[in-house]
Order: C-alpha cells, then structure tokens, then sequence
C-alpha cells in the first residue's frame, strides 16, 4: 500500500481543512487508517484513526469534536476533516495503514505498516 497525502497549507485560526490521504493498493479497505502530526520541535503524536469498516473512530482528546475522520473504501481515501483549526494544531500530518484492528485506547499502539509522506498545517492566530 502506498499512501499519498494533501490538502495541508496555512490557514487562519478558526477555519476548516480537510486533508486527504490516496492509498494505492487492492487491499486499502482492510487496513485500519490513522492520522498522526508532528508539531515542529516535537514527536508525532496519534491524532484519529478509523477501522476498515468506518464503524469505529477514535481521536486524540485536543482535536475530539473539531476533527472528523472518514473513509471512502471505493475510491481508497481517507480524509481528515478539521474544524475550528488553532494554532497548536500547527503540525505535519501524516497517513498511516495499519493491519490491525483499532478499539478500545490501542490506536496509537499498532503496527503501522504503511505511511504517507506528510502534508504541513500552519495555523495562525
């Protein structure tokens, strides 16, 4: 599997953007899907992710009702929809495909196989 990320770029504090993640492969709908950022000077940390299905989510307490995490299975993308954006989601953000199945607090734990190559947010305030 290889993944493609975009959509970052700078935006204003409060404004909307939606990254999206292109997963080339036959196999894209059997993998758990993550988004994880970097800020800059800091480690990545886990931000949503989303099961195969779509049926189960999970999300980073900083972004939990701002952010949204979807699938489209047809057309092997995942996106990350981000809301009310702030200046400390200033980060790279990063794809990843897990073969695991995500539940429960194991998200950021999984073996992520795959990773895209990053697409920067620059939030300002």
């Amino acid at each position: 599997v290889q993944l493609q990320a975009s959509g970052g770029g700078l935006a204003q504090a409060g404004v909307s953007l939606r990254l999206s993640c292109a997963a080339s492969g036959r196999t894209f709908s059997s993998y758990t899907m993550a988004w994880f950022r970097q800020p800059p000077g800091k480690e990545r940390e886990f931000v949503a992710g989303i099961t195969w299905s779509g049926g189960r989510t999970s999300y980073v307490d900083s972004v939990k009702g701002r952010f949204t995490i979807t699938r489209d299975n047809a057309k092997n993308t995942v996106y990350l929809t981000m809301r009310s954006l702030k200046a400390e989601d200033t980060a790279g953000y990063y794809c990843a495909a897990s073969p695991e199945e995500g539940y429960g607090s194991n998200w950021s734990l999984l073996r992520y196989d795959y990773w895209g190559q990053g697409t920067l947010v620059t939030v300002s305030s």
